[in-house]
């Protein structure tokens, strides 16, 4: 006949042992978590979101009665951009763009825009994932335009 082993007391030592363990664990976790979230992580979309909430309903009026409808599209390492208004191409009085993703800002990148007769374009290297792009525009007169159009790239397509 085998030998019968005793079992090993639980005690309460031990308990403790375990769940200091198990919630230390827990613990370092969600710091880790936490911590690469803030550290990658711009947060920002405008420098002083007051100053700019007071003029915002006054900004988006005028905005819309531009009635621009900016496009971008990507396809084979090339970023394009289209405004249109009323069915007609709109080539405003000044643009920039900014392309970046939208959980850090290690990738952004503030393109040189080429002009063809339906808008705007330039070479980028995006990887797959998210982008966000930051058109900022002024027509004729001075009246500003800024908008940022989400761009989703897959296999080198947007």
């Amino acid at each position: 006949m085998s030998e019968v082993k005793p079992v090993k007391e639980l005690t309460g030592r031990k308990v403790l042992m375990i769940l200091l363990a198990a919630f230390g664990t827990i613990l370092a976790v969600n710091m880790t978590l936490l911590y690469n979230a803030v550290k990658t992580f711009p947060g920002l979309e405008v420098k002083n979101s007051y100053v700019a909430s007071q003029t915002f309903d006054d900004r988006a009026v005028a905005q819309r009665a531009l009635g621009w409808a900016p496009e971008v599209k990507y396809a084979n390492g090339q970023v394009n951009l289209s405004i249109l208004a009323n069915g007609e191409f709109v080539f405003p009085e000044a643009i920039s763009l900014r392309i970046g993703r939208p959980t850090h800002g290690r990738e952004d990148m503030i393109p040189v825009l080429l002009r063809d007769a339906i808008g705007y374009w330039f070479k980028a290297d995006l990887g797959e994932g998210k982008w966000f792009v930051y058109v900022s525009a002024q027509d004729a007169i001075g009246e500003p335009f800024e908008q940022r159009l989400e761009l989703f790239v897959t296999d080198g397509h947007g």
